[in-house]
């Protein structure tokens, strides 16, 4: 197969036939052209749609104007607050490999070894961005293990360079921090976790992380809102399979309770497990305490003294 040689911007490249072959329509041989409206490849000749579903390799946003254009064209990924530079710098593969997939040369594994080392320091130039970094590191691991979506994690990311920037971490450990910004953005974000949810993947102890919490949502002004039981029952209902009419029977359960006052002063997650198990009661569905017990983290006797109070709670109501 021969090789034609073409220029292009005043350099000489090679394109195969086979390349030119394919920019041509396999029945009338006539020249093609994109469809980006479509995502398709047409023939300009006979019409024949030769390619459906193309990949889109423009830009993810739109301009209307120059100005704008000028404003939002940007090259690389999107910029990110769970990382300490907000992802504008670059990092090397820890994959001992070229581009081809082939494996490095012991000459080449120890320069890429020390171009890594070089690299992590560049990216850290001081004690205040090695801080930032240790921080959203434990903020993305606790947030994977509790399962918190990407928006939550950006909060907490958020809520932790407010408080390193307001000087509010002497005398804090940089996990107790991390632990009390995950734990508000949960709550702001109206997907929240117990407290021992999150004490059980913390690395600080119970006492330090309330501690912490408070003192950031007091010296912040976070405006958190008391958790609302309600917030807990799709997460339970899902763990414990059950039906879309139980969820629905303990979310009416809860806002009965809720215009009644009875919601006051008790915890939020023991109420939500309480609805849980009294609404498989009431629609026959095999549901333990204990099962509930597991889930919820509360202890049995919480969940069978709150289930009676919002059992008769229904009834008065009703």
């Amino acid at each position: 197969m021969s090789d034609i040689r073409t220029r292009t911007a005043g350099r000489e490249t090679e394109v195969s036939e086979s390349t030119q072959e394919h920019q041509r329509c396999p029945e009338c041989n006539g020249r093609l052209a994109s469809d980006e409206e479509r995502g398709e490849t047409v023939c300009a000749d006979c019409g024949l749609v030769v390619e459906t579903d193309s990949v889109d390799r423009g830009p993810e946003w739109r301009a209307f104007d120059s100005a704008e254009r000028d404003q939002k064209s940007r090259v690389g990924a999107p910029t990110t607050k769970m990382m300490h530079d907000k992802g504008l710098s670059t990092s090397i593969g820890w994959q001992d490999r070229d581009a081809y997939g082939r494996s490095l040369s012991s000459t080449q594994r120890r320069k890429m070894a020390r171009l890594r080392t070089w690299d992590e320091r560049f990216r850290t130039r001081n004690s205040r961005e090695r801080n930032l970094k240790q921080a959203l590191g434990e903020i993305d691991r606790m947030a994977s293990a509790l399962g918190l979506p990407e928006d939550v994690r950006e909060t907490a990311s958020v809520i932790y360079r407010r408080a390193l920037n307001d000087d509010l971490l002497p005398g804090r450990s940089i996990e107790g921090v991390a632990t009390a910004s995950l734990y508000a953005a949960a709550r702001l974000a109206d997907v929240p976790r117990s407290l021992d949810e999150v004490s059980a993947v913390s690395r600080v102890d119970d006492m330090e992380f309330k501690r912490t919490y408070r003192y950031l949502v007091r010296e912040l002004e976070l405006e958190v809102q008391p958790a609302d039981p309600e917030h807990y029952v799709a997460r339970f209902a899902s763990e414990l399979g059950l039906s879309d009419e139980g969820e629905l029977r303990a979310r009416e359960l809860l806002r009965s309770a809720k215009e009644a006052g009875i919601h006051s002063g008790k915890s939020p997650v023991g109420l939500a497990a309480a609805a849980v198990y009294a609404a498989a009661l009431l629609t026959n569905e095999r549901l333990t305490q204990s099962e509930v017990s597991e889930v919820a983290n509360v202890s049995e006797v919480t969940i069978r003294n709150r289930y009676k109070e919002l059992l008769e709670t229904d009834e008065r109501t009703a």
